[in-house]
């Protein structure tokens, strides 16, 4: 799913804008409160000094693993890590937040892609190679966003997700050859987890029930199931049961043209090899 956004640059009205340098202004005040530089600071934290730099001047949002290591050096008890998911939300365009949201407590996340990895499942350096094709002018946070997203697949009690992809989506070298490798690689590790499932749709099924694009729903534990419909400018999420019924009986037609989900992994390990320097 692509939700890219364009962020705003006017400090007062834009919330993106807003909460990153709130986030920014009080990493600085805590570092000095602290007594520490930002070089220092750094090397506590084990990243780099332009990293902390830009963090603080609202350049770039916190990544979760950043946030949870600021209150860690700082002692802040978890405030830093409290304000993070809110910086990241603003990333998101409003259309895309409530998707966002709702699949933090979805008990089944099913999508299908015709053209890129399920940002689930995507590596930093490939999400990055897709947001810097699209020339959004707020790339890093979009990326922080995806990445950070991604932690709801490392609870315990995670949603099982499955994902059909169209065999296209494997050969499309996004970022170059190495980054494309290392993105497979990331899809296989990621299936071995039996609550992840993973199909793809060879070339030679011809048409397929996909035809019109990528899209994704949640199944949930408690209240309307939703659909999430891809668009290149603007997504769409809809809890009509009658768009539910269409989009899941797509689904079905899907996965029945899909390999199955060994043969599909062997075909994702055999393009991760030829893309493999």
């Amino acid at each position: 799913m692509t939700a890219e956004n364009e962020a705003g640059a006017d400090f007062k009205s834009d919330p993106q804008v807003s909460t990153l340098a709130y986030f920014g202004s009080e990493l600085r005040i805590k570092r000095e409160e602290a007594g520490l530089s930002q070089t220092e600071l750094a090397r506590r934290m084990f990243c780099t000094h332009s990293l902390v730099s830009r963090v603080e001047s609202g350049k770039r949002p916190p990544t979760w693993e950043f946030a949870r290591r600021c209150d860690e050096v700082l002692g802040t008890g978890g405030a830093f890590l409290r304000l993070g998911p809110v910086v990241i939300k603003h990333a998101y365009p409003d259309w895309f937040r409530p998707f966002v949201e709702l699949e933090k407590d979805a008990r089944e996340i099913w999508n299908f892609e015709n053209q890129v990895v399920p940002g689930l499942l995507q590596t930093e350096e490939y999400a990055r190679a897709l947001f810097a094709a699209a020339r959004l002018p707020n790339t890093e946070a979009l990326v922080a966003a995806r990445m950070t997203r991604q932690h709801i697949l490392e609870r315990d009690s995670r949603a099982h997700v499955w994902a059909v992809l169209d065999e296209n989506v494997l050969r499309r070298a996004v970022g170059g050859p190495a980054v494309m490798a290392r993105q497979l690689r990331a899809v296989l590790e990621a299936a071995e987890d039996q609550r992840t499932l993973v199909q793809v749709i060879p070339y030679d099924v011809g048409a397929h029930a996909g035809m019109a694009g990528p899209f994704a729903g949640l199944t949930m534990n408690e209240g309307a199931d939703v659909v999430y419909i891809d668009g290149r400018v603007r997504g769409h999420v809809t809890a009509d049961t009658n768009h539910l019924d269409e989009y899941r009986y797509g689904y079905d037609l899907l996965r029945a043209d899909a390999l199955s989900p060994k043969a599909s992994l062997d075909m994702i390990a055999a393009a991760a090899k030829e893309f493999s320097p």
